[in-house]
C-alpha cells in the first residue's frame, strides 16, 4: 500500500514544466517517479520519468497537480530534496538540491551520500 509522505519538494516552476512535458508527451494521468540510480561520476545519479503504476512500497505526494512517487528504498537518500527549474540565457533545465549529498559532480545529476556511495563511472 502506498504511503502519503513528502519526500521531495517540487517548486512551482518545476511543476509547471513537468506538467507541460506530460501534456506534450501525452502522459496526462501518469505519475512522476523520482529515482536514484547507480553510476554517474560520483557513484549515484538522479532520474525522473513518467510512470503508469504505483508500487506497494511507494511514498506518494501531490504537488502542483502532479502525483510524485518515490520508492521506500530511495526515500532516505532523497528526503528533503528540492527540484526546481531554472531559466538562463543558455536555456533552461531542472536543478536538484539534495541536503543528503556530501559530494556531487559538475553535471548536477551525480552525487553520493554519507550512507550510500554507489559505484562511480568514468566521466567522458
Amino acid at each position: 500500500m502506498t504511503s502519503t509522505k513528502k519526500v521531495i519538494e517540487v517548486t512551482q516552476a518545476a511543476g509547471f514544466h513537468i506538467n507541460e512535458m506530460m501534456e506534450h508527451n501525452e502522459e496526462q494521468g501518469s505519475f512522476l517517479r523520482v529515482v536514484v540510480n547507480g553510476g554517474g561520476c560520483s557513484g549515484l545519479s538522479y532520474g525522473m520519468h513518467f510512470d503508469q503504476e504505483k508500487k506497494e512500497d511507494d511514498f506518494e505526494d501531490v504537488q502542483h497537480g502532479l502525483t510524485i512517487l518515490v520508492s521506500r528504498e530511495d526515500a532516505p537518500i532523497l528526503m528533503g530534496t528540492k527540484i526546481d527549474y531554472k531559466q538562463s540565457l543558455m536555456g533552461g533545465g531542472f536543478t536538484i538540491d539534495n541536503p543528503n549529498a556530501i559530494a556531487s559532480c559538475g553535471c548536477g545529476t551525480s552525487f553520493k551520500t554519507a550512507k550510500r556511495e554507489g559505484t562511480p563511472e568514468v566521466c567522458e
